[in-house]
């Protein structure tokens, strides 16, 4: 299963995806820094925005953002303020491939966590960088946007079979 990323076209897979993963109890263990590693090539590969830990089959409370040409990683995240306006944009899912939603989602966040180095962050983020965190910190608590969209649509999809 190198480099699959897990989809709801699969009952075991969409099973898994709608767990709440499990909190690192070791930040600092080198496997970790190694999952992220993967991580970070995998989102580079399929050219995504986020990357949660369940989508790849590890049921770790870990997920990456890309955003304006930086990945950041976020080990244990909770958003621990949101903002009282929010915007609705399409959202796609490298786990729901050929569907796109509105969704409807704060505006600005801050995010508690620790980074792949083992230190403590609190990022506070706006607009996509704050989208692509709710979106991602949803598939760790086992949510996906198809289950929160207003409107779904099905777009083409150019999805190999295999990686």
């Amino acid at each position: 299963m190198e480099n699959q990323i897990l989809t709801i076209k699969n009952k075991k897979e969409e099973e898994f995806l709608r767990k709440p993963t499990e909190v690192v109890p070791d930040i600092n263990d080198p496997k970790i820094i190694e999952l992220i590693k993967k991580m970070k090539e995998i989102l580079i590969k399929r050219q995504g925005a986020g990357l949660a830990a369940n989508q790849i089959g590890e049921n770790k409370r870990i997920f990456i953002a890309q955003f304006e040409g930086k990945i950041y990683a976020f080990i244990n995240p909770e958003i621990i303020k949101t903002s009282k306006k929010s915007v609705s944009l399409e959202e796609g899912c490298l786990s729901v491939p050929g569907i796109i939603g509105l969704v409807d989602r704060s505006q600005k966040i801050t995010v508690q966590a620790f980074t792949e180095l083992g230190r403590p962050i609190k990022l506070k983020a706006k607009d996509i960088l704050a989208r692509i965190c709710q979106h991602e910190i949803d598939h760790l608590s086992g949510v996906l946007f198809i289950d929160k969209a207003t409107r779904l649509f099905r777009v083409p999809t150019n999805e190999k079979t295999n990686d």
